[in-house]
């Protein structure tokens, strides 16, 4: 702004001095067509009107003849020779010169001719350059106090908005300084509500370090609890592995020994029977594993329906002592793409559950629907004791047992606590998901799975 000021003020003083230079000359031409003198008269500048320093002169066939100035008193004085060499060379034309005249200072200078006499006439610039330099010193005076006060006020105003990401700053060094890798992680600091609004470059940094310290919580408390699972499925798969190894030892040593107590034959059979079912639990363990490590499934179209009613019918042959009903509720064939085998098995699993965790005489019905073009829900569902509710979130875990909570047909093997946990990683490998819903005398797993193309729904007779 002073730059500007000041250049637009030097165009401004420079064309109001050249007008007036160029005036003088008019005048000063007008007055001597006025006056009877001769070829060296400059009495014109005798005239009211003519401030002092003002400087003319007149030509003849080109060279200055006489040239005077107007004295601080208001008298003329002659040039001197070199004084009117600074002047040599300006066409009388109206063009506007700057020459530095020796000992009167710098002077705007103009020559015309045209019909008239020739003439010369000039202004000093000594009082436009004193404006223009003490111009120059209050607007830099002005610019620099400006520009003191705006750098104060900026650090003032920058430190303020500042200081928010210092506190932001503060919370990082804080959440880094917390042992991560070991120990329990008590509730990480956060940004405060006050350094978290989204309209601030410094709040969003707040927000964003909030949320990822929400990012780390959560990672650290999933890994705890998958620490935490981890000891305790190694607690209880080898717990399970211990019983099935000791009677084998047991059995083994036996056979070994004198006391033959018990026949061979029987001791054998037990050997067999601990055998099979640690293998059953190996086994188990190991299709687990492929699951968690997304091994591929040999995946085919399958009919639900068929599938489905060939599990049932293998489940009323193992339990003959409950009432089982199928309902298809279909208007055609339903088709998914599935691993028949494992789709199979958690059917299986799922029949088996209710067989084995339901009193004889409970009824169990496994209806096929399609609810919807894209997916169809296969219900398992029986009127027995139920499933706890304490035991309810955590049904679909490895090694979570009943423990009687439901009645144990008589008779029947306990199992290992991984059929469901099974059963729900089949289904989530198949882009499905597993649900169950239970009360006393009503108990529902859904199986929910995506089909392969559309399907009517339709609501036909139980069958």
């Amino acid at each position: 702004m002073a730059l500007a000021t000041v250049l637009v003020q030097r165009v401004y003083l420079l064309g109001d001095l050249d007008q007036r230079v160029t005036d003088a000359a008019e005048r000063s031409q007008g007055g001597l067509q006025r006056r009877t003198g001769g070829a060296t008269d400059l009495g014109f500048l005798n005239e009211r009107g003519q401030p002092a320093g003002t400087l003319a002169a007149r030509f003849a066939d080109g060279e200055i003849i006489a040239a005077e100035v107007v004295t601080a008193d208001g008298r003329q004085q002659v040039l001197t020779g070199v004084q009117r060499a600074a002047l040599a060379g300006i066409a009388a034309d109206g063009s506007l010169h700057t020459r530095t005249v020796p000992d009167l200072g710098v002077y705007r200078v103009t020559a015309i001719g045209g019909d008239g006499v020739p003439v010369l006439a000039g202004l000093p610039m000594a009082d436009v350059r004193q404006v223009i330099d003490r111009l120059v010193a209050v607007e830099a005076v002005i610019a620099g106090v400006g520009l003191v006060t705006a750098a104060c006020a900026s650090a003032v105003v920058i430190r303020r908005q500042l200081r928010p990401l210092g506190r932001v700053a503060g919370t990082a060094a804080e959440v880094a300084r917390v042992p991560l890798d070991r120990g329990a992680i008590a509730a990480l600091p956060r940004v405060a509500a006050c350094d978290t609004d989204p309209g601030t470059e410094a709040g969003q940094v707040g927000v964003v370090l909030n949320q990822l310290i929400d990012h780390v919580e959560s990672s650290l408390a999933e890994r705890r609890r998958t620490e935490e699972r981890m000891r305790r499925f190694l607690a209880d798969a080898g717990h399970e592995l211990r019983t099935p190894l000791a009677s084998i030892a047991g059995y083994a040593e036996y056979l070994n020994g004198e006391d033959r107590t018990i026949p061979a034959d029987v001791a054998w059979h037990r050997v067999l029977a601990q055998s099979a079912r640690m293998t059953a639990l190996v086994e188990d363990l190991l299709l687990l594993a492929r699951l968690d490590e997304g091994r591929p499934l040999h995946l085919a179209e399958v009919n639900l329906a068929t599938l489905v009613a060939e599990a049932v019918w293998d489940a009323r042959a193992a339990g003959k002592g409950h009432d089982w009903r199928l309902a298809l509720r279909v208007d055609g064939p339903v088709t998914v793409v599935a691993d028949a085998s494992r789709l199979h098995q958690v059917v299986a699993n799922l029949l088996a559950n209710a067989r084995v965790h339901t009193p004889a005489g409970t009824e169990v019905t496994v209806v096929v629907e399609t609810p919807g073009p894209d997916r169809c829900v296969i219900r398992v569902r029986d009127d027995g004791p139920g499933v706890p509710a304490g035991l309810l979130p955590s049904v679909f875990e490895r090694f979570t047992r009943a423990d009687g909570a439901r009645s144990r047909t008589p008779g029947v093997a306990g199992g290992t606590g991984l059929g469901l946990a099974i059963a729900a990683a089949i289904t989530q490998a198949h882009g499905g998901r597993l649900e169950v819903e239970s009360e006393p005398g009503r108990t529902e797993f859904s199986l929910t799975l995506p089909t392969a193309g559309r399907s009517c729904v339709a609501d036909p007779p139980e069958l």
